[in-house]
């Protein structure tokens, strides 16, 4: 058995060997050099392949959030990748989760101006994706003009962990109404809604990542609720540069009621696309363009092609997003589809060098090796040379002995030599030589 297996290696070597007219040993070490080589591609072209299914963290069930999430998963499911949507609390939990490398989350909606330690994994933003307003409803029979007369009141502003109260507490904080002064209810969004309309609180406040839009119609037609207009808005944006001042036109959400009956100012921050910094580039691109399809439409708060866009707030936009927003797909996931495109590119980037480097390496290899060759056969000759231009002078100074002695180390040198075929005419021939200078020189010592 053993044999048999060194009979079929010997036979694997064989092309080497004829081919570059290697010894078995040089054949040998080229053979491994190039098995390596190719299994290093090998692997690296499946190991750098786009994964076919990752999980973005969205929001609420019914939440804009979760249904901007959907919208992705569909679209990346027609370019054959699964896009796992997993529901949240809102921007802080989804934020919490893509630092853990724990929760294996690769990307999420976060919203502008969300405090965090920021320990753990580096994130990346694809860029901004909408704005997120805040919208304020409240109880009463006549205006409400500034956000300090809901001191003293209950207030639902939202779970710990949503993005509703990341935003809520600062701006209620801005007009001196802390929660020892004020009762702040923790609901969802649904059940904060009920509260209001049935009068156990007296203000609520809802974002996208918390609240659907049947739900914000419905508060909006139910009497005695009203939606609160910031008059300071524009004091607001420069407060907090996170935030921006948006407008709800008149008749917006219902052109035949006249819902809302006037323009109401908003403040609103604006949601960006996180990511785990080692997303694979393909899904980036996939994921943006994927943002483009859904938010790039125009809107009640944003104008067409607004959104997505390469805007920083919080985190750096990655490389390969700033990229793709300057110069598009590239050219093959451009024509191609998607899985072919990324297979294409991946011959490219791992087979197409490794050929580069490799065809022209393997054919320098005969000519190092007959270099190689030819300069041990002139070794041998220089020697011979030198023996017979010493024992022709006139007064030699070596005596026979010594150059018998040089004599018989070329010609063990010259025996132990290992040359191809190739040479074969040059190594008998310098094996004649060393006869002819021995012969020669002990004709002369004679």
């Amino acid at each position: 058995m053993e044999d048999r297996s060194k009979h079929g290696f010997a036979r694997v070597l064989a092309p080497f060997m004829e081919l570059f007219g290697l010894s078995r040993s040089v054949a040998l070490v080229v053979f491994l050099i190039v098995g390596c080589a190719v299994a290093l591609a090998v692997f690296w072209f499946f190991h750098s392949a786009p994964p076919k299914k990752i999980t973005i963290t969205s929001g609420v069930a019914g939440s804009a959030f979760e249904t901007n999430a959907i919208r992705y998963s569909r679209f990346l499911s027609s370019n054959g990748v699964t896009l796992k949507v997993v529901h949240s609390k809102g921007s802080v939990e989804n934020l919490d989760r893509l630092l853990d490398k724990s929760a294996l989350v690769d990307v999420g909606f976060v919203q502008g101006g969300i405090t965090n330690t920021n320990v753990g994994r580096k994130l990346v933003s694809l860029g901004s994706i909408s704005y997120q307003p805040l919208i304020i409803f409240y109880r009463t029979q006549t205006n409400m003009t500034l956000l300090s007369e809901l001191k003293g009141k209950r207030l639902a502003i939202g779970p710990m962990g949503s993005g509703t109260r990341s935003l809520a507490a600062p701006l209620l904080a801005m007009n001196g109404i802390e929660p020892t002064g004020t009762n702040f209810v923790d609901l969802e969004a649904d059940d904060a809604a009920k509260a209001l309309m049935d009068g156990s609180v007296e203000a609520i406040f809802l974002m996208g990542d918390s609240a659907s839009p049947q739900l914000m119609r419905r508060l909006f037609q139910t009497p005695g609720v009203r939606i609160y207009s910031f008059t300071q808005a524009d004091a607001y944006t420069r407060r907090l540069s996170y935030l921006n001042k948006l407008v709800m036109p008149r008749g917006a959400i219902d052109f035949g009621k006249d819902i809302p009956p006037q323009d109401v100012m908003l403040v609103a921050p604006s949601v960006e696309l996180l990511a785990t910094e080692n997303l694979h580039p393909a899904l980036i691109d996939l994921l943006i363009e994927a943002a483009q399809t859904v938010h790039g439409p125009s809107g009640i708060f944003k104008k067409k092609g607004e959104f997505p866009s390469p805007v920083e707030h919080d985190y750096a936009v990655s490389a390969e997003a700033t990229r793709y927003y300057k110069s598009g797909k590239s050219f093959l996931y451009r024509y191609l589809p998607f899985w072919l495109a990324s297979v294409v590119n991946r011959v490219l980037v791992v087979f197409v060098p490794l050929l580069v480097v490799m065809i022209p390496a393997l054919r320098m290899l005969p000519t190092l090796l007959r270099l190689r060759v030819r300069l041990q056969l002139i070794r041998w000759y220089r020697g011979l040379l030198s023996i017979e231009r010493e024992f022709r002078q006139p007064f030699p100074t070596t005596n026979r002995a010594a150059l018998l002695e040089q004599l018989d180390v070329i010609e063990q040198g010259a025996n132990h030599m290992k040359v191809p075929a190739s040479f074969a005419d040059q190594f008998y021939g310098l094996r004649a030589h060393i006869g002819l200078v021995r012969e020669q020189l002990e004709e002369f010592g004679g």
